[in-house]
């Protein structure tokens, strides 16, 4: 498990997935897990390509310039295909011990328990060993699915909102002032 000092994200693994920490060479694997326009319903933007996801995983794998801040990324295998399904990130502030954590899964592998699944690992990863107190996700309100993957890793609606999605929290208290979730 990480703690506060350290920089890039640890491996770990889940019954089904090994989460791996990202890599640029994970690119062109992912542009194709992520290249259902559905996946953007609920947060916009549009599929990227190979080339808009190296040049984005180069900047998540620089490290966020805030020294106060860690952008842990992982991708998520799916060990019995060895085949990327997907991505969880969480954004650290390592002052405050909170992250704010994220989850997508490509259309393919939707509908399997494989969201549930690292999330819940997440969660888990994060908190073991106590670098992390406070774990933050926002979910889109008719995000159904999303809704009950941040209920199954133990998060509960805060009703706090920001940007049009509700803040969903596990831990110590919900620090809204922070803001800076994962990118």
């Amino acid at each position: 498990m990480e703690n506060r000092t350290m920089p890039h994200p640890a491996p770990f693994a889940t019954a089904r997935l090994d989460v791996l920490p990202l890599r640029v060479a994970y690119a062109d694997e992912m542009a194709a897990v992520l290249a259902d326009p559905a996946l953007h319903v609920f947060t916009g933007g549009a599929p990227e390509s190979a080339d808009g996801l190296r040049a984005r995983y180069a900047r998540q794998t620089a490290g966020s310039p805030d020294p106060a801040v860690l952008w842990w990324n992982w991708v998520l295998r799916v060990r019995d295909e060895d085949r990327l399904a997907g991505y969880v990130q969480a954004t650290v502030d390592t002052a405050g011990a909170r992250a704010e954590i994220a989850w997508v899964v490509g259309s393919g592998w939707q509908g399997r328990g494989y969201a549930k699944e690292a999330a819940v690992g997440l969660v888990a990863h994060l908190r073991a060993g106590g670098a992390v107190r406070t774990v933050v996700a926002h979910i889109h309100p008719d995000h159904t699915a999303s809704a009950a993957v941040a209920a199954a890793a133990g998060l509960v609606r805060t009703g706090e909102w920001e940007d049009g999605e509700e803040r969903w929290g596990l831990g110590g208290p919900v620090d809204v002032s922070s803001g800076g979730g994962p990118r």
